[in-house]
């Protein structure tokens, strides 16, 4: 495939900057006749469309923001993006942007990515998802000047950029308050290990709202990597204590899928809650915490085009808070 035309590629095919591409297009008078027929010739030779950089120029945008694709694992919690990615290719196209789609197998190759997309396309900026502590992919893209927002805060420093996140504690501690309101005392939480900034804080809630009820969590959770597998293990190990819970609150519906299914295997009565209401919990008739990925996607698009507009150079960040949705496992 042809590597794709963009100004960048005018400017260094006719050995000049940007800004003086820029003045051919829109005020040639003052340019060199020298300097503009080279522009101009590499326009034609390039293949250029000269009406599209034009337009371009004048309001500084591409119209062109990009934002990766997450692999899908076990089917289940993929989709959650998913809903995210409609919200924001929706929002955004509303607002006048086109939203590129790319894929990167780690940290290390998404950043390569960055350079690569941004040395072919002339990007306005990027919707970075799924933060953690020291994410090098924001610094890489601040000390470049690069415009983008997350869709999760950074954990090590608030104020560091723009972001919008979903407060995860606040859902755990709803579906924590829920099962003691319904009688339940000893609630498990099936949570990722230590260190994710995602995890950690739905973990929290969980801790946060048995304590404020006069019950101790410890021994109450455990560890593992997402999965329904995981989850199913987890949950296994938690049932046979001594003192098995008599409910569950996981860090993901994959989490709480196993653990249903392990909760069934051992034919006891223990109500299960999950995270991030996927269709698959809706079709199983799990409860489980919901976000609201539409208004998500859509606040990431306006914080990005403020910066870009020049607005605010870092506006407020946004907290939203999710919601449970009650159905028969809990």
């Amino acid at each position: 495939m042809a590597e794709k035309v963009t100004i960048a590629t005018v400017a260094r095919h006719a050995r000049v900057s940007r800004q003086t591409v820029s003045n051919v297009l829109n005020a040639p008078h003052i340019v060199r006749e020298e300097t503009r027929q080279r522009v101009q010739e590499a326009i034609s030779t390039l293949g250029y469309r000269a009406s599209q950089a034009a337009r371009q120029m004048r309001t500084g945008r591409s119209r062109l923001i990009a934002v990766r694709i997450e692999p899908t694992r076990d089917g289940i919690n993929g989709s959650v993006l998913d809903r995210f990615l409609h919200g924001l290719t929706e929002t955004a196209e509303a607002a006048g942007y086109r939203t590129m789609l790319y894929t990167a197998s780690d940290t290390e190759r998404e950043i390569t990515t960055y350079d690569d997309l941004l040395s072919a396309y002339d990007l306005d900026g990027f919707v970075l998802t799924g933060t953690d502590h020291g994410d090098p992919r924001t610094a890489w893209l601040a000390d470049r000047g690069v415009a983008f927002v997350t869709f999760g805060r950074p954990w090590d420093d608030p104020a560091a950029h723009p972001w919008v996140d979903v407060d995860g504690a606040a859902g755990t501690a709803q579906a924590t308050d829920h099962l003691l309101a319904h009688g339940h005392r000893r609630i498990g939480f099936l949570g990722w290990p230590a260190g994710s900034g995602v995890g950690d804080d739905r973990r929290s809630g969980w801790r946060t709202a048995l304590r404020a009820a006069g019950v101790d969590p410890t021994g109450l959770d455990r560890e593992t990597e997402d999965g329904i597998a995981e989850g199913e293990r987890s949950m296994r190990d938690l049932l046979a204590g001594a003192e098995p819970p008599t409910a569950v609150v996981c860090a993901s519906d994959s989490l709480a899928l196993g653990a249903l299914q392990a909760v069934r295997a051992a034919g006891v009565a223990a109500a299960v809650v999950g995270f991030d209401d996927t269709p698959v919990a809706a079709a199983i008739g799990l409860t489980s915490v919901s976000q609201p990925l539409g208004e998500a996607a859509a606040r990431c698009v306006d914080l990005l085009t403020a910066v870009l507009d020049g607005h605010q150079q870092t506006p407020a960040p946004v907290l939203l808070q999710p919601s449970l949705v009650r159905r028969h496992t809990a």
